[in-house]
């Protein structure tokens, strides 16, 4: 009897100790998977008013998409502010909502 309670209690140790693990890993950020779905990109037009960005960009390596020029909502108004046309960037752009939206943004380098 006592060999089976050291059994249920090792497997039980051992579940718990991979279920940790998966949350801890399932919350860290992953930064190289952020900075490889990053694209470049060339800002267009800037709409302040539909709170949008005219981006004509490379390839969206995330979605699955061709380089082209088109529009995106912005997460956040306050990227609208960061940018102008001509300006150079590097963005971040997911499905949010069934819609296009930049995420995150940054000037090129």
């Amino acid at each position: 009897m006592k060999i089976l309670h050291k059994v249920v209690l090792a497997a039980l140790i051992g579940a718990s100790s991979v279920a940790t693990t998966s949350i801890a890993l399932a919350q860290q950020p992953a930064a190289s998977a952020t900075q490889d779905s990053m694209s470049d990109g060339e800002i267009k037009k800037v709409d302040k008013e539909a709170g949008k960005l005219t981006i004509k960009h490379g390839e969206l390596k995330n979605l699955g998409m061709p380089g082209m020029t088109m529009v995106f909502k912005v997460k956040d108004s306050a990227m609208l502010d960061q940018v102008k046309p001509g300006d150079r960037v590097r963005f971040i752009a997911d499905k949010v909502g069934g819609a296009l939206t930049v995420t995150s943004i940054e000037a090129a380098k």
